[in-house]
């Protein structure tokens, strides 16, 4: 795998983006709890069609153009870790679940801290939407890129229904 990195602005702060020519491979935000170190992103090749692509959609997303994602992505995770991305990715835009929901579809619901654990080392951020995981009772909990962010993706996906509501 030919390692490779760009940058790009967002509403969030810089988004680092990590690849390969065939996948996208991390996003990461500034101050980035689970970033992996400088050593392994590569070189830098922002010209590269991945990275364009994932820019332009990242850019719809956040303007409220997109809803959803279509990246060649590549994890490389542990078998509970890609079960529980594969979970992620299956949640629709502007919806939320908690980490036991999580396990007991996974079949266990003891697992809800293993759950927790796969969800705060989702190397792509945004794109498998582990912001839509709060916990059990809705309140917010941890996020690798900040609180502050979680809950910025969180209002940007909510209904508008929602939206009007809270004028009120």
């Amino acid at each position: 795998m030919n390692a490779m990195y760009t940058a790009m602005d967002s509403p969030l702060g810089q988004l680092t983006l990590l690849g390969s020519p065939e996948a996208l491979t991390g996003i990461y935000f500034e101050g980035h709890r689970s970033m992996p170190g400088k050593e392994q992103w590569g070189t830098e090749e922002p010209k590269q069609p991945i990275f364009t692509q994932a820019i332009r959609q990242l850019e719809d997303y956040f303007s409220g153009r997109r809803t959803d994602f279509e990246l060649p992505i590549a994890t490389h995770g542990s078998e509970l870790q890609e079960k529980v991305w594969q979970l992620l990715r299956e949640l629709p835009y502007g919806s939320t679940t908690s980490y036991g929901e999580l396990a007991e579809q996974l079949g266990d619901r003891h697992l809800a801290q293993a759950v927790g654990a796969a969800v705060g080392a989702n190397p792509l951020s945004i794109v498998i939407p582990c912001h839509r995981v709060v916990g059990k009772d809705g309140k917010m909990t941890g996020y690798a890129g900040g609180i502050d962010r979680k809950l910025y993706l969180l209002e940007l996906e909510e209904p508008e229904s929602s939206k009007a509501g809270k004028l009120f």
